[in-house]
């Protein structure tokens, strides 16, 4: 090591060199003994390099400086819908809104008067209006006639008929009844529902299900019968050739009991034998208004 020192009174240090390597095994260099920033960096990239590398809204450069946070991504998160029980709720309200809907087309109708429901029904022939001479009991001959009668209308809808009437609490009867008895139970409110002979079982059953303890109706086959069924009421007939028709139902309800001309009276205690011939019974017996074969 060697020290240089200048002559006189005013003594100023000059270099000292020791030869040693600065820290980390490097020479210093001129600059950074004088305390100066490396070349190519200044104080500020030291200081606000990721400062400065930030944009308008706060979001980091792709090129900010070292050390600097990469940008985060946001993560859109997208929750699926449960349609389950969506599509639950929007069938149960349909069916609330459909069965709400019937409920008030059944009052309405119910409301209706049964000529009016009856009018509505395709088809339909009304006696009363077209041919109530039809319905006449033999023109001011009383309407109970004992033995075998003619009838204009087959099968007939009104008029004369024997003092006994058919049974007529949803009977099913599986042979011809004599007329002359249903005609009877007709005048008491009754619908009569007849069938070509020879119909298919299943089909004869098919009909007898809408009659089979229902009151006020009978059921029976009808020779000579041209459509598949016809029913009948006092001053109304309808003929159908398909034992599914919905008419047949709507004839039954807008017309049993309604069509009565002898409001009041009965369907039970009628006769229950089958068979074209009327049974007169009570015949020699004097026949009363209001007793056994009104």
């Amino acid at each position: 090591m060697s020290i240089s020192t200048q002559g006189g009174d005013n003594r100023n240090p000059s270099v000292v060199s020791t030869g040693k390597p600065a820290a980390g095994g490097k020479p210093r260099t001129d600059d950074k003994a004088a305390g100066k920033p490396a070349k190519g960096k200044s104080a500020s990239s030291r200081g606000g390099g990721a400062t400065a590398a930030r944009t308008a809204g706060g979001k980091t450069s792709g090129k900010a400086g070292k050390g600097g946070r990469k940008p985060v991504k946001p993560v859109k998160v997208t929750q699926e819908r449960n349609w389950g029980p969506i599509a639950l709720m929007v069938g149960v309200g349909v069916l609330a809104t459909a069965i709400i809907g019937y409920g008030a087309y059944a009052v309405s109708q119910e409301a209706r008067s049964w000529q009016d429901r009856a009018s509505d029904i395709t088809d339909l022939i009304n006696y009363r209006e077209s041919n109530p001479a039809a319905l006449d009991p033999m023109a001011g001959k009383q309407s109970h006639e004992w033995g075998p009668l003619e009838y204009e209308i087959q099968p007939p809808v009104g008029s004369s008929h024997n003092p006994n009437w058919q049974n007529c609490m949803g009977d099913v009867y599986d042979a011809p009844i004599a007329s002359e008895h249903a005609v009877h139970s007709m005048e008491h409110g009754a619908v009569w529902l007849t069938y070509q002979e020879g119909l298919p079982a299943d089909q004869v059953e098919t009909l007898a299900s809408k009659i089979r303890g229902n009151e006020f109706t009978l059921m029976s086959p009808f020779e000579g019968l041209e459509s598949a069924v016809s029913l009948q009421a006092w001053g109304y007939q309808l003929a159908v050739d398909d034992v599914n028709d919905p008419r047949i139902d709507e004839f039954i309800r807008a017309l049993r009991q309604n069509a009565t001309v002898e409001p009041g009276a009965t369907c039970s205690g009628g006769i229950t034998a089958t068979g074209t011939t009327p049974r007169d019974i009570g015949a020699q017996e004097q026949q009363m208004d209001g007793g056994a074969g009104s």
